[in-house]
This record gives C-alpha cells, structure tokens and sequence, in this order.
C-alpha cells in the first residue's frame, strides 16, 4: 500500500526538518516533495526513503496539485489560437 510521503512523517513522528537532517536531501527540496510541488529523482526517493525506514515503492511520489494547460501566449500577443 502507498502513501504520501506527508503520511509517513506522522506516523513515524518525524518532522520535516528530521527527514532533512536524516536524509540529506536540500531542506527546500523536502519540503515541496512534501507539498507535492515537486517529484524527487531516483537517488532523492531513495534517500528519503530509507530516512524514513520503508522502500521508495510505499511512498506516492507526484504532484498533488492541479496543473493546468494554458494555450495562446496571453493578451498581449494579440488573438489567442
């Protein structure tokens, strides 16, 4: 079963400054894996990973927020296609 790397920290207990430290992975990087703003590379998921005593396969890794296409450059390009 997955879950979300901000599930793992509460049950183990752990903060982010702890995945951090615990880790080695750049404190701004952890913290929008945790947010969802940022999917992590192989070695990232890794390192958290172990940080956090589990393999990367039980964390749901990806972006939780709603990413949007916008077409056209915008009004002040004129008519949008």
């Amino acid at each position: 079963m997955t879950r979300a790397i901000r599930d793992w920290l509460s049950q183990r207990g752990m903060t982010i400054e702890q995945l951090v430290e615990a880790s080695g992975v750049d404190k701004r990087i952890v913290r929008a894996i945790v947010e969802g703003r940022y999917t992590p590379s192989p070695e990232q998921r890794q390192q958290l990973a172990a940080a956090l005593g589990i393999t990367p396969e039980e964390i749901a890794w990806g972006h939780v927020a709603l990413v949007s296409h916008v077409y056209g450059h915008g009004p002040q390009f004129g008519r949008s296609p």
